[in-house]
């Protein structure tokens, strides 16, 4: 496995391997079972185009009141506990000693984006995010800690994780399309992106 850098974000290619990621899997079936799947919306009132939900002390939602975290989920429940082989990745690949106390679940269908942006919602720039790519490859384009500077991109494969920490916390990024039927992974096609982060 070598490790390859993108604008400062370091990426693990083929970190999980494919067993690993079929466990995985089972575990955030459990997730979703306890904290269904949910389209958030802007604060313009946008419905996004990725489905999410979280495990973790705190989950992050989105709708007209703006981006936040909260304690739980929009139907009422509480979230689910992190699963721990997310958890094992955290601790081998972060740097850092605290524990994550959210991990958002990202589902993206084949025709679902994630435009340009930071991840500024918790309180210590310092703690790592932390990201794991299971399903279809997506192209994964990182920017700098300003809006509009140059960017590169880099596809993302199931198995492949992602972290960003130091200069590339702040860094501007994206997922701008995904290569569908790429994986065999999920049965019915698409990707998950597991992002884990520190949130107070």
């Amino acid at each position: 496995m070598t490790e390859i850098t993108v604008n400062g974000v370091r990426v693990l290619p083929g970190f999980l391997d494919e067993g690993e990621q079929r466990a995985l899997v089972e575990d955030l079936r459990a997730v979703v079972a306890a904290a269904p799947l949910f389209h958030p919306v802007t604060a313009r009132g946008k419905s996004m185009s990725v489905r999410l939900t979280s495990a973790g002390d705190y989950g992050w939602v989105s709708d007209r009141r703006g981006y936040r975290y909260e304690a739980r989920h929009p139907q009422g429940m509480p979230w689910p506990p992190i699963p721990e082989r997310a958890l094992r990745v955290w601790h081998q690949v972060s740097g850092v000693g605290r524990a994550p106390q959210c991990c958002l679940v990202n589902f993206y269908s084949d025709t679902a984006r994630m435009g340009m942006h930071q991840d500024r919602d918790e309180a210590d720039f310092d703690m790592p995010v932390v990201s794991i790519s299971l399903g279809d490859e997506a192209l994964f384009r990182v920017g700098g800690v300003v809006r509009g500077g140059p960017t590169k991109s880099v596809w993302l494969r199931s198995g492949d994780v992602a972290i960003l920490s130091g200069e590339a916390r702040l860094a501007f990024h994206g997922i701008d399309r995904v290569k569908a039927g790429s994986s065999t992974l999920l049965p019915k096609r698409g990707r998950i992106n597991l992002t884990m982060r520190v949130v107070d």
